[in-house]
């Protein structure tokens, strides 16, 4: 984890390039490479301050277009740097997420050459649950299902795996790990959770998902909860629109770890594509304001946002065209927005920006979500 005085450093020297960068550039020009995420969120300056804070300084510099292309997150190909470099270079994307099997990119360095060529600082994510959803087990060993960690390890154990393994992947230039999944659930192993939750008891799988969250964090990785509201006791997602239990069922069970892990430190939230039968009424939580208000109201979470996939699961893409789930989920509330194929990044930027000129996508709306993303990246 950076120190404090490294952090501060690092905000002193972005905020005095993006100040030479107001005098000349229509765009900033603060280069950076992945970094640790900071102890504790950036505060925004009180609101009887009239001097800008150094999100609204960069927030400023930025075109519409690239403001958006910050919140997007989009899979690359992970054999080699071709397709990320092209999307930063061409869009200015702010997050790339590395799927499949090949591990080519996380090797030899080849990463720097991606994050080198952005502006601003690239997030970089992957999906390093354990079990059956790992990505770097023949570069760095295989972790436990989180199931049979809750079987057979200690809270510091699962902790002291969690580290190790962020502290590698920091290592290799990743940033994000879509780990813990803090679902309830008593699917059978091989179901969509199944073995991917740690325990069908809420008291066990939140303590668990705190280790490994806390882990992660020690390690240098922001984590990242999932999925919201709740995924252990429903159907799979990937295969058409779902339904969870009814919104008061699951505030007792598969809330809980919502409510209490956040205050444990930082971390991000995973929005589920699941209807939740007196909450969303028919309409996957990612693209619904009510999920949303669910959260940041009731719940009181404050950090990071990110849909699940949008663009490969059949929850979204059987009732919606890609570039509209996009919008839509900006608009019920989502800070990044991701789709693993990363395909029609332009088109969807092109939709997006006709959204806001429109006023079908506020500006605010916008702005409120950038300022989340790049603080969670250490870019102000």
């Amino acid at each position: 984890m950076a120190s404090q005085r490294t952090v501060g450093a690092l905000a002193a020297v972005a905020v005095g390039a993006l100040m030479a960068a107001l005098l000349s550039l229509p765009v900033a020009e603060v280069r950076g490479v992945p970094i640790a995420f900071p102890a504790h969120t950036p505060q925004r300056s009180p609101a009887h301050t009239e001097q800008p804070s150094p999100c609204d300084l960069l927030v400023a510099a930025l075109p519409m277009r690239k403001r958006l292309a910050q919140l997007i997150m989009i899979g690359v190909d992970p054999r080699g740097p071709a397709a990320a470099l092209a999307a930063v270079r061409a869009e200015g994307v702010g997050a790339i997420f590395l799927g499949g099997e090949s591990t080519a990119l996380l090797v030899d360095g080849r990463l720097s050459e991606v994050t080198g060529a952005s502006a601003l600082p690239l997030t970089v994510a992957v999906d390093d649950e354990g079990g059956r959803v790992q990505r770097v087990e023949s570069l760095d060993g295989p972790l436990p299902s989180a199931r049979v960690m809750a079987d057979s390890m200690t809270e510091d154990q699962v902790r002291e795996t969690a580290k190790t393994r962020a502290e590698r992947l920091l290592a290799r230039g990743v940033t994000l790990d879509f780990a813990p999944v803090v679902d309830i659930s008593d699917q059978p192993d091989r179901a969509v959770i199944g073995d991917r939750s740690f325990s069908p008891d809420p008291d066990t799988a939140t303590r668990y998902a705190a280790a490994f969250a806390e882990g992660l964090r020690e390690g240098g990785m922001l984590p990242v909860l999932k999925h919201f509201p709740g995924h252990g006791r429903a159907e799979d997602s990937h295969k058409g629109p779902v339904s969870t239990p009814n919104l008061d069922e699951l505030r007792g069970t598969d809330l809980r770890p919502y409510a209490e892990l956040p205050r444990q430190g930082p971390v991000a939230v995973m929005i589920g594509h699941l209807d939740v039968p007196g909450l969303t009424n028919g309409a996957p939580a990612s693209l619904d304001p009510a999920a949303y208000q669910l959260l940041r109201g009731e719940l009181g979470f404050a950090g990071l946002t990110i849909t699940d996939d949008l663009g490969a699961m059949r929850a979204v893409t059987e009732r919606y065209d890609l570039p509209e789930a996009v919008l839509l989920s900006l608009r019920a509330g989502v800070d990044m927005p991701f789709w693993s194929s990363g395909t029609r990044l332009t088109e969807v930027l092109d939709r997006l920006e006709k959204a806001v000129q429109a006023g079908e996508l506020d500006s605010a709306r916008v702005q409120e979500s950038l300022e989340r993303v790049l603080s969670a990246k250490s870019a102000c």
